[in-house]
């Protein structure tokens, strides 16, 4: 399996598990029961459009991806560019105008950006959302808050999927990205780890038992004696979900035991537990996931982003794919993280490419450039032919 297919199960498989999810997050067992039977939800709720929507967490997952193509891009023509972190918050503030003012205002900080279901009103994070509101980003050093909520999680997923060759610069990278919402430090590293683990997966093609393993070690390693505690409590958490994936316990008590996923570590956990269980099987993994009274969605997505890594994209059932919303956005997405910037300063231009991560208007450019519509088709062409 090529690593294409690896970084395009991962984000479809994110996307999808947070869909998934979404509509019975908050709902107690009880009435995930009452309103989907006894084995709870096991395919979309669709819109009155027939789309599974996403919530928050994909929308700033995807920014998060298209922000760190916006620096390599940067850094690739310009011979310089700061730390990826650093880059963010831009993305994550023009994505809060959105949400707060009206759409005629929309910037164009990240390109998909352009489309409105990549910002629409959906499980937002109290604690991202009162960030952005203050227009102060916390960091490492200076922390805005003392918040381990699972909001910062999946912002640290295209780190893992872009980064391979240092595992202290993963966790570093995830950590510092964490922080500029959420200021406890188990947000911090459990955001490292998630990144660390799909790095594993993806650019290793490890398993998911052999990427956590690894992952637990990396974590000792890299972080100063000053936060051994805080790995010792992510330790504590991560081990028993390890554990339970092949213990007898039902479903539902092995997620009991650990928690309900609104904070950081729980919510790694469960997500762990259910791709453990179900590592080659990305329905039951969600499914899994999604169905228990507590943070649903970001469990699944979890869980529905490490499977689909582990599957890849040509394994994930056609019926999590045709009916996600923005998902040809997502999948265009994905394989930009896979080509990475094809520019130097010396080289050729590639005007989708600079449109995209230089300009940052490229889904207004393509409506209007035949140019850019032939090379949307060409890939599309290409997909196919290597689906």
């Amino acid at each position: 399996m090529d690593r294409r297919d690896r970084i395009r199960g991962a984000m479809i498989g994110c996307a999808a598990g947070d869909a998934l999810g979404y509509p019975v997050e908050r709902l107690s067992e009880t009435a995930i029961a009452e309103r989907y039977g006894l084995r709870g939800i096991t395919d979309y709720d669709l819109d009155e459009n027939g789309t599974a929507r996403i919530t928050a967490d994909t929308q700033l997952m995807l920014l998060s991806a298209n922000g760190i193509l916006f620096a390599h891009t940067r850094g690739a023509l310009r011979g310089i560019m700061a730390p990826v972190y650093q880059y963010f918050d831009a993305f994550y503030f023009d994505w809060y105008r959105v949400q707060t003012t009206e759409r005629a205002s929309r910037s164009r900080v990240g390109w998909i950006s352009a489309y409105p279901s990549s910002s629409a009103q959906r499980a937002l994070s109290p604690t991202s959302m009162k960030v952005f509101s203050s227009d102060k980003f916390g960091s490492m050093d200076e922390p805005v808050n003392d918040s381990k909520g699972s909001g910062c999680l999946l912002r640290a997923v295209p780190i893992g999927l872009s980064y391979s060759d240092d595992p202290a610069y993963i966790l570093d990278l995830a950590a510092n990205t964490a922080a500029l919402t959420h200021g406890h430090k188990l947000a911090w590293i459990s955001s490292g780890a998630l990144a660390l683990i799909i790095s594993l997966i993806i650019h290793q093609e490890l398993s998911i038992t052999e990427a956590v393993n690894q992952t637990l070690k990396a974590l000792e390693e890299t972080f100063p004696d000053s936060r051994t505690t805080v790995v010792y409590e992510l330790l504590r958490s991560i081990r028993p979900a390890v554990s339970l994936a092949s213990s007898a316990s039902s479903d539902l008590d092995a997620i009991h035991s650990l928690g309900e996923g609104w904070v950081a570590e729980e919510a790694l956990a469960i997500g762990l537990l259910c791709a453990l269980r179900h590592e080659n099987d990305i329905a039951g993994a969600m499914t899994f996931a999604a169905n228990h009274g507590g943070n649903s969605n970001t469990t699944a997505a979890i869980a529905g982003m490490l499977v689909g890594a582990r599957i890849g994209f040509s394994a994930i059932p056609d019926r999590f794919v045709d009916r996600l919303e923005l998902v040809d956005v997502i999948l265009e997405l994905a394989d930009d993280v896979t080509t990475d910037c094809p520019m130097s300063d010396w080289g050729p231009s590639n005007p989708v490419w600079e449109h995209k991560y230089t300009y940052c208007d490229y889904a207004y450019w393509r409506r209007r450039t035949p140019e850019a519509k032939e090379d949307k088709e060409d890939k599309e062409g290409e997909a196919k032919q290597t689906d």
